[in-house]
């Protein structure tokens, strides 16, 4: 499976070239779709207010500009860079396992992209844009299964299409007797959509967004053969570094840790750790 290869109609300079993008081959999927081992219900029927190729080309357009700015500044990571070698392998493993929680990803340009920074910083924008910061990784000395649990996390947000939940919730304020026309064209909440730019990098997920994530991301790297174990081990280092002297805590300020979230997972690693089994004896 080609995950490098370039989109046909995309010229070789684009940002989408085979420098950067994940592309998700028809007939990737790992599996056929089954019952998820963890129960997060069914996504908001808000988000369907908010066009999902409005927001998904806000954000790929948020994206390209973010890695300019990063290139700019010489701290967007070459494809030889061994952590961004990391990434690229880490996320070839869980991308299959992520349309059966979102059909809409069988269309989305998957990409992984390193920027060096102190932040402790890691996200997956709408339609598939992810980047990690170099802080995260270093300050943190994630292990692979952690880093698969905090890709896994930000898919998740993605895939539950959260962004667009949050931007219903917040802009759809007193639209309803409006939605008929507006939904003809591209209306309020399209235009909210499209406007957000860089608010897309800091939107605030509520705490059920976060449990969801939780549990979804954790499932996905199950699934990809990494220890479901790390998910605990993982916001236990987060715990420690918010409690610590280190800066650039970005990460967790839009995703605190805590005892109870911690228990949760806890609660549901063993819902999932026969997928993990499997996947090691098939893997």
């Amino acid at each position: 499976m080609c995950l490098f290869c370039p989109a046909p109609s995309v010229a070789p300079s684009s940002p989408w070239s085979a420098r950067r993008a994940f592309l998700l081959a028809a007939g990737a999927a790992a599996a056929t779709p089954v019952m998820a081992q963890v129960d997060v219900g069914s996504a908001s029927s808000l988000r369907k207010l908010v066009p999902a190729e409005t927001l998904e080309q806000s954000a790929a357009q948020q994206y390209r500009q973010m890695l300019e700015q990063a290139r700019a500044k010489r701290a967007l990571a070459p494809d030889n860079h061994p952590q961004l070698q990391r990434l690229h392998a880490i996320a070839k493993r869980l991308i299959p396992y992520a349309t059966p929680w979102n059909d809409r990803a069988r269309q989305w340009r998957w990409e992984v992209n390193l920027i060096g920074s102190s932040q402790i910083n890691a996200f997956c924008m709408p339609g598939g844009k992810i980047a990690f910061y170099t802080g995260i990784l270093d300050q943190l000395k994630l292990t692979d299964d952690e880093t698969a649990m905090v890709m896994g996390h930000e898919m998740a947000h993605a895939l539950r299409e959260h962004a667009r939940e949050r931007i219903a919730k917040t802009q759809g304020t007193n639209l309803a007797l409006r939605l008929g026309s507006q939904l003809l064209g591209l209306g309020d909440l399209g235009q909210a959509a499209a406007g957000l730019g860089g608010q897309l990098l800091t939107l605030q997920f509520s705490r059920s967004d976060e449990s969801e994530a939780d549990l979804v991301g954790l499932e996905l790297a199950a699934r990809a053969g990494y220890q479901p174990s790390a998910a605990v081990s993982l916001w236990q280092k987060m715990g420690n570094a918010s409690g610590s002297k280190q800066g650039g805590l970005a990460f967790l300020s839009t995703h605190p840790s805590g005892p109870a979230r911690i228990r949760e997972l806890e609660l549901n690693v063993p819902k999932v750790q026969g997928l993990y089994e499997a996947a090691r004896r098939n893997g």
